[in-house]
């Protein structure tokens, strides 16, 4: 595992508690909690994998001394609202929840049951919290500033490909963190004399639609933004990119299914960090006084196997910076 660097804001809540409803555990009694995922089981298994070995750092395994109840929508974020009504009934100690969407559907379900998102865009623009220093009433966890990072992306998709000019940036509408990206890429995309593209995608059977749109314009290259159902099918879009001969670049995992260049926070990282606020609210912490998180360190990988195959060299400039270099 690298190397994990987070920034801690600094604060405690003023927002007031029920102490008697969430206490630290009584000595024999197991603590119980929910997980709430937008993909699969599957697509999300090494994630999954991390948070667990976080949680045996900290002294839990699964099943002897901590359960874990799944809920998965499998892509559906529709079903989210109903999978933590269903989570909330097995009288769940707290929630774990990946992405803006599910960790909406949890707050709108709950306001008592501490909720951990293992994984947010910008909790504070999404209105999942009022602040990150003191994230109030029963939300707290990690998050990342999504607008800056998919504009940053842009700037070094442009550098890798100089010749680019007609980028299109891969969104989906359902999910409420593609509003404050979409703005924010294309003024990154303006001044660098780019004309940026939307490709919205409610859903992973429309890869195929998107794709072929995109043959019929003027695009030359990919930005996948964040989003839940997108993760999963990270091979399925690196394959159509490489099909359509379009440069494309997304997290650091897309980059390690076979995308172009990735570029973004650990998730694994995060994930296994996530254990950390199970731990700190199942000894009695309150959501509201553990500050939500940011990742400070981003990583660049480049896939030099798909370079080849797209007959593209990287940058010496973009070589020399990547931490991953892969093929």
């Amino acid at each position: 595992m690298k190397r994990r660097e987070f920034i801690t804001v600094l604060g405690s809540s003023a927002v007031a508690w029920l102490p008697a409803v969430r206490a630290q555990k009584l000595p024999g009694v197991t603590p119980h909690i929910g997980f709430l995922g937008a993909a699969t089981a599957e697509g999300s298994a090494k994630a999954i994998d991390s948070f667990r070995v976080g949680l045996r750092e900290l002294g839990y395994v699964e099943g002897q001394n901590i359960t874990i109840d799944f809920r998965w929508a499998e892509e559906r974020y529709d079903r989210l609202p109903q999978l933590v009504r269903a989570l909330i009934a097995t009288k769940v100690d707290l929630l774990i929840t990946h992405g803006t969407p599910g960790t909406r559907a949890a707050k709108q379900a709950t306001s008592i049951i501490p909720i951990v998102m293992a994984i947010s865009g910008d909790a504070v623009a999404t209105g999942l919290v009022s602040n990150l220093a003191r994230p109030e009433a029963n939300i707290t966890g990690s998050t990342f500033f999504l607008p800056e990072l998919n504009s940053k992306r842009l700037e070094v998709l442009k550098e890798a490909c100089p010749n680019i000019s007609h980028p299109t940036a891969l969104s989906n509408p359902d999910n409420p963190v593609s509003g404050p990206i979409i703005p924010a890429m294309q003024s990154a995309a303006t001044a660098k004399g780019l004309s940026l593209g939307i490709a919205r995608l409610p859903g992973p059977g429309e890869f195929d639609r998107a794709f072929q749109e995109m043959a019929s314009r003027s695009v030359d290259s990919v930005v996948v933004t964040e989003d839940g159902e997108f993760a999963p099918n990270f091979r399925t879009i690196a394959e159509l990119s490489l099909q359509k001969k379009l440069p494309s670049i997304g997290a650091k995992e897309y980059a390690e299914a076979g995308g172009f260049i990735g570029y973004g926070a650990n998730i694994l990282a995060l994930y296994r960090r996530a254990a950390y606020f199970v731990d700190r609210i199942l000894k009695g912490a309150k959501p509201a006084d553990l500050p939500v998180e940011q990742p400070t360190r981003f990583e660049l990988v480049v896939n030099l196997g798909t370079a080849r195959s797209l007959g593209r060299d990287f940058p010496p400039t973009v070589l020399a910076r990547a931490d991953e270099v892969i093929g």
